[in-house]
């Protein structure tokens, strides 16, 4: 298999209600969307199109936000953000801040993002990707008819690594796993466990043409024969009875 990454530019700060399909369409970059193809979105154009923006100075801190963020030496209205936008605290350490989310994700600061918006706003993770993915993918179909899969994306942390990587939080039209689990390996060994989050691998390979600072927010996966599925991001999630470290 030879996978081709192809960045497409967006020149332009997404607002609420903007129209992804025609800035993908319109992108200097001129990308020609094919059957087959897998988008990846970075989850920030996402949340910006749907208007999940926060003007931090309408928020009223909690006592329990203004006390964490003296602890920490953070703003304590993005702290109640944080608070709000999570079911429970995972750890609390070193300045960081590490929670489950309402959606279920592990990761830092519940998604809450200071950066690539204008100050005194924040970005907030959106309220449910896999329907995001969805609508967007069945966007495209309308306009382009054009079969693809969608994978909304977003950089986490990992234990145990230095380091940050793109993660899979919103799918739609392709299977979250790839599953081993009863084929033979190479010497004929029947696998019992092996199962390959590719999803997560398919968005850590785009990060490396989408960056940080390249107005690419969007990158096409192409041939990547996966396997189309109606899964759900929450199939990634490990059980809490097999989860050694909760």
């Amino acid at each position: 298999m030879s996978l081709e990454i192809i960045p497409v530019i967006v020149n332009k700060d997404v607002e609420p209600g903007d129209n992804i399909v025609e800035l993908i369409l319109s992108s200097p970059s001129k990308p020609k969307i094919r059957d087959g193809d897998v988008l990846i979105v970075a989850q920030k154009i996402i949340s910006k199109q749907e208007g999940n923006i926060v003007n931090i100075s309408t928020i009223k801190p909690s006592l329990l936000a203004v006390g964490i963020a003296s602890e920490y030496a953070k703003d304590p209205r993005v702290v109640e953000l944080i608070l709000e936008q999570s079911k429970r605290i995972v750890r609390l350490g070193n300045g960081v801040i590490i929670v489950e989310t309402l959606n279920g994700f592990i990761c830092a600061n519940a998604g809450v993002d200071e950066s690539n918006v204008k100050d005194n706003y924040v970005t907030l993770l959106p309220k449910n990707p896999d329907v995001s993915a969805k609508k967007l993918r069945d966007q495209i179909f309308q306009k382009t008819k054009m079969n693809v899969a969608v994978v909304i994306s977003d950089t986490f942390g990992r234990p145990f690594r230095e380091g940050q990587t793109n993660f899979a939080i919103g799918i739609a039209g392709v299977s979250a796993l790839l599953d081993y689990v009863g084929t033979k390996d190479t010497f004929g060994k029947t696998l019992h466990v092996t199962a390959i989050a590719a999803v997560d691998e398919l968005c850590a390979a785009a990060e490396l043409v989408m960056g940080k600072t390249f107005n690419t927010p969007i990158a096409i996966v192409r041939n990547y024969k996966f396997r189309s599925s109606d899964d759900s991001i929450s199939k990634l999630f490990r059980p809490k009875s097999m989860d050694l470290f909760r």
